[in-house]
């Protein structure tokens, strides 16, 4: 079998490795800002209480380190003892990244010594396993076992005589969980607000049990103004098949102000899905029942949730079960989409954009499209029958599933807010104009991130197809227009194709689309080329 012959991995060489100077630049595509928020409104209570918290999304960002490699723990330690100039700016671009592998570069290495690119299955799996070794493990598990084995919440290991063996994340990260679940439940003996400390108390025991089912409907009901996401949730990182769940804190305190102005987009979530552009059998017909929307500012964030290119909005829980019992929720960091925004945003448009088309660059739409787009994780298909049993998208996309999610989600918000528009929305007269202009000027934005990334690879998709039909056009001065007699039914159209895979469950259909379209071309790279001085994220100096 493959997984006996000898383990090879290439290590990156040290002359390869960029110097100082190249340190430097890389880092400089993380633009420092210090991200602003208000503590005033919170009782005294809660104040104490977020400290404690703060000090509980730490601890995950070393839990995480343990996930994406296992040499990543040892390699920070080594770092922060090289106190030269070199060793400082390795030091800070690894935090950056929260390891040896540059996200933005493709994952590649730029400290010696370490395998030349992160293992596509990060730390979750051996690293010496193939896709068809563990596929072939798992069919001849029994029903219950393959359901943990493909589970969230587990590790593969070798066992005895090298077999693949199943362990639950509460005892692989025993310590620092358990630390963890104490400041947790240190925080809700602080609060006042029984909705948090419900749902802290809850997450704790998670974090010992391995079962998150109780505490992510606990989350889902959470009601306080200072607001917590905490534990293991997103699985970009395992490239392999994109079933293990990372560790993420994002601390935040609610805007109850903005947060009341969207509650219009969740009332009408099963209208949007009654009509997506999709066959009728594969619509739901009755969406889970919450689907709260919040605002807030983020304190401190952590883990998977701060690393590389810094998260915006999330859409959660991933836990199907938890999905279709109670929906799931939007969370919109608003003190981060708008430093993205300034930051970013604004000099990438004044470079691609056509001249007369810059006006229409627009905060508002910006913000309404990453709501749009989180609120569409949670609509289409979500429980699919292929061959005559139940599963789900993710499941049948793999590690297709991450960059084609994104892509569904990004189309899907285009869609609810035209339609939205169309029916009754209250919106300026322009707004059609400043959400297709800003969403032209974002693809440039999203796919600097690069093809490694779920968000960047998705993005290129759109942004080819939309060519390709005429939607998008390109001058020969570099800049670039929506052409607003194609755009509609281009993302009707793509829109169909995105949502019919996922229905379907069609891996083939998934990669040869991905395969055909998720590049960059010579336009758009050549408009990439002309943007290097502008920085690609943030680096929120909080933390």
């Amino acid at each position: 079998m493959e997984s006996m012959k000898p383990i090879v991995i290439l290590l990156a060489a040290a002359a390869a490795m960029p110097d100082l100077l190249q340190l430097k630049q890389m880092t400089a595509r993380f633009a420092p800002v210090k991200l602003s928020y208000d503590t005033s409104a919170l009782s005294p209570g809660d104040r104490q209480a977020l400290a404690k918290l703060v000090e509980a999304a730490r601890v995950l960002n070393f839990v995480f380190m343990d996930q994406l490699w296992s040499g990543d723990r040892a390699l920070y330690d080594q770092l922060q003892k090289d106190t030269t100039p070199l060793g400082k700016e390795r030091l800070h671009y690894f935090w950056l990244n929260k390891g040896p592998w540059s996200d933005l570069d493709g994952h590649t290495a730029f400290i010696p010594g370490v395998p030349e690119r992160k293992p596509l299955g990060a730390n979750f799996y051996p690293e010496d396993v193939s896709r068809d070794e563990f596929e072939t493990w798992a069919a001849k598990l029994a029903p219950a076992e393959r359901q943990q084995a493909e589970g969230f919440f587990t590790l593969i290991r070798r066992g005895a005589n090298r077999q693949l063996t199943i362990v639950p994340y509460s005892k692989a990260y025993a310590a620092d969980l358990s630390k963890a679940a104490g400041l947790l439940r240190e925080a809700a003996a602080l609060t006042g607000n029984a909705s948090l400390k419900k749902y802290l108390n809850l997450r704790a025991d998670a974090f010992l049990s391995n079962d998150y089912y109780a505490s992510d409907l606990a989350w889902m009901e959470l009601d306080a103004p200072l607001d917590i996401t905490i534990g293991p949730y997103e699985t970009y990182n395992d490239e392999m098949f994109g079933y293990k769940a990372a560790f993420e804190a994002y601390v935040t305190i609610r805007d109850d102000q903005q947060t009341e102005r969207l509650k219009n987009f969740a009332s009408r979530l099963q209208e949007i899905e009654n009509n997506l552009p999709i066959d009728a059998a594969y619509r739901n017909p009755k969406l889970g029942a919450l689907a709260p929307i919040r605002v807030v500012n983020e304190v401190f964030a952590a883990g998977d949730g701060a690393h590389g290119v810094r998260t915006a909005a999330f859409n959660l829980p991933n836990d199907e079960r938890v999905v279709h019992e109670k929906g799931s929720k939007r969370v919109m960091l608003n003190n981060v989409q708008q430093a993205k925004f300034d930051s970013i945003l604004k000099p990438i448009a004044s470079r691609v954009l056509a001249k007369a088309e810059q006006q229409h660059l627009s905060f508002d739409s910006f913000f309404a499209h990453i709501l749009a787009h989180e609120l569409s994780h949670g609509i289409g298909p979500q429980q699919i029958q292929v061959a005559g049993r139940s599963t789900s998208p993710r499941a049948q996309l793999k590690q297709l599933y991450a960059p084609w999610e994104e892509a569904k989600a990004d189309v899907t918000g285009l869609f609810m807010l035209q339609y939205l528009y169309d029916h009754g929305l209250s919106h300026g007269p322009d707004a059609e104009r400043q959400l297709y202009t800003t969403y032209l000027a974002s693809t440039f934005r999203s796919v600097r991130f690069g093809l490694t990334e779920a968000h960047g690879r998705g993005v290129a998709m759109q942004f080819n197809y939309l060519m390709d039909k005429g939607a998008f056009v390109a001058h020969p001065d570099g800049s670039f227009t929506v052409d607003y007699a194609k755009i509609k039914n281009a993302v009707r159209d793509l829109d169909h194709d995105l949502l019919t895979v996922e229905a379907h469950g069609d891996y083939a259909a998934a990669k040869r689309m991905l395969d055909s379209l998720a590049m960059i071309r010579p336009a758009m790279q050549k408009a990439i080329d002309g943007m290097k001085d502008i920085p690609t994220d943030i680096d929120p100096t909080n933390e």
